[in-house]
């Protein structure tokens, strides 16, 4: 991802050099390629922050919560192997993997209400 972005300054700023006066090169280079790029990129991170994000809610459900002998080691172990290896191809694996803690626990709370 990160190399398109590189490659596509690197047009925009050969098609800066080229304009008549400095201030037009700068325009052109923050029009076409600084501002726009920023756009993309962040709205190409969104999943990426949401992943992250529920991690976080996942790791502070966990701490809160009293740990069960099942559950608390599978949200360990996937925090865990989270942190070490980050959330790249194993991410929806550990997508699923939340959902289903998710469902276990709230399977094991109705019966307490």
């Amino acid at each position: 991802m990160y190399i398109i972005a590189i490659a596509w300054l690197y047009v925009v700023f050969m098609m800066a050099i080229t304009e008549q006066s400095a201030i037009a090169a700068i325009m052109t280079f923050f029009c076409y390629g600084v501002f726009p790029l920023t756009i993309v990129l962040y709205l190409m991170g969104t999943p990426q922050r949401k992943r992250n994000r529920q991690l976080q809610e996942l790791k502070k459900k966990s701490t809160a919560a009293p740990a069960n002998s099942d559950t608390g080691m599978e949200e360990n172990d996937a925090s865990k192997h989270t942190l070490r290896y980050g959330n790249t191809a194993s991410a929806p694996a550990l997508d699923e993997q939340m959902r289903t803690q998710q469902q276990q626990s709230e399977e094991k709370a109705a019966p307490e209400n």
